[in-house]
């Protein structure tokens, strides 16, 4: 164990905790797959649990890869493939599979896998706007410089997100906001920017009402808004049969393979699996022990940001912890009922395809900004320029 440790650099706690979510992962989707195994493969659910099974381990040989390269690559890496990022986003749109009418997944040829082109552009568009905002600490933001260098990676991604999932465009933009806050842009810019932006997506709603197909699933968004809170059984069915499955986990564990919400849970594999978590192993160990692992996450990314002596690492290890963590808040708050349902998963929990890489590659930066920190030692001279105080 001990060899193990010393070959895993970088902040060992974030790959405990990776590892403890891992195996909360393959025990809560074996144990919730058999409905959709019963359906696709004659009732064998060991098709599906290698397969996850295999972006598991497949995504820790990432996160391993990357986190041993120095963080400074990811900065020049970002700049190369923010343009193509936009493009894939564009092709998406335009030629990718379409599914309750949104295009979100491309397939790449020859192997024949789809992958939604949200997930590796999110991480490249936090680790721009991380090098954006570190290459320029410490200068003067104008609103123009703001505009120009800022907002327009900012806006193609997020805009060429949204027609077919606005709750990731939303959060994606979220995130930016704070970094842009931490990285010492004014708050009168930003203010200036998230009041344009609200417009323009009022106006869109707005062109959307005119030009039937522009937002293909407007009706879905304000379906789910419109039936939030409503005691309306059909409108509300996911959420009516997540609160069956939490009542029914009661406090203490009942024990993995005891729920019972496999068979009427609609997703509890992915979108509701945290709903079937706190079934089976109860609301203190499995909701708020969920809950806690990820709090770990983020206070951890908020460490290695106040021990990293360069700007770019601690705004891209900060960016990266909070996607990740928000998406997972998110998905915890559908489960409740405390927010419309979204679609997002669970972060390392839910069974996905390729989102489980892209989860592993952010992590992975965040290691090898958490190994770069470690190897360097924290400068004492008062004239270093830092990210807001907060994090510093």
């Amino acid at each position: 164990m001990n060899t193990v440790f010393q070959k895993l650099k970088g902040d060992r706690v974030i790959w405990m905790t990776v590892l403890f979510l891992g195996l909360i992962s393959l025990l809560a989707v074996y144990s919730s797959i058999s409905s959709l195994a019963f359906k696709r493969e004659g009732g064998s659910t060991m098709h599906f649990l290698m397969k996850h099974g295999i972006m598991l381990v497949t995504g820790g040989v990432i996160m391993y890869y990357v986190s041993k390269q120095q963080f400074t690559i990811y900065s020049r890496l970002s700049q190369l493939l923010i343009g193509v990022m936009a493009v894939l986003l564009l092709l998406t749109l335009l030629l990718g599979s379409n599914i309750n009418d949104a295009s979100r997944w491309i397939t790449i040829p020859i192997i024949n896998q789809s992958f939604q082109t949200s997930d590796p552009a999110k991480v490249v568009l936090i680790v721009y706007l991380a090098r954006v905002l570190g290459k320029n600490q410490g200068e003067e933001w104008t609103l123009r410089d703001v505009l120009i260098k800022l907002m327009v990676p900012v806006g193609a991604i997020c805009g060429l997100i949204l027609p077919a999932n606005f709750s990731t465009a939303a959060v994606l933009f979220a995130v930016c906001m704070i970094i842009m806050f931490i990285g010492q842009v004014p708050l009168k810019h930003m203010a200036v920017i998230v009041g344009a932006a609200v417009g323009m997506f009022a106006l869109l709603l707005v062109l959307a009402k005119t030009t039937p197909g522009l937002l293909p699933r407007l009706d879905t968004w304000v379906g789910r808004i419109e039936s939030f809170g409503v005691e309306d059984h059909d409108a509300n069915y996911q959420v009516e049969h997540a609160k069956i499955a939490i009542a029914s986990g009661g406090f203490l564990p009942n024990g993995p393979g005891s729920g019972t919400s496999r068979n009427f849970l609609p997703h509890p594999y992915s979108d509701m699996i945290y709903a079937f978590i706190i079934e089976e192993y109860g609301s203190i160990l499995g909701g708020l022990g969920l809950l806690l692992l990820y709090l770990i996450l983020l206070f951890r990314a908020v460490r290695i940001a106040s021990t990293c002596t360069k700007p770019f690492g601690a705004l891209a290890a900060i960016g990266l912890g909070l996607m990740l963590v928000m998406q997972a808040m998110i998905n915890m708050a559908v489960a409740v009922n405390l927010v419309p349902v979204t679609g997002q998963p669970l972060p390392l929990v839910s069974m996905g395809g390729t989102s489980v890489w892209f989860t592993c590659l952010a992590i992975g930066i965040m290691l090898s900004v958490s190994r770069g920190a470690e190897e360097q030692p924290v400068p004492t001279s008062p004239d270093v320029k830092r990210p807001r105080t907060a994090l510093a």
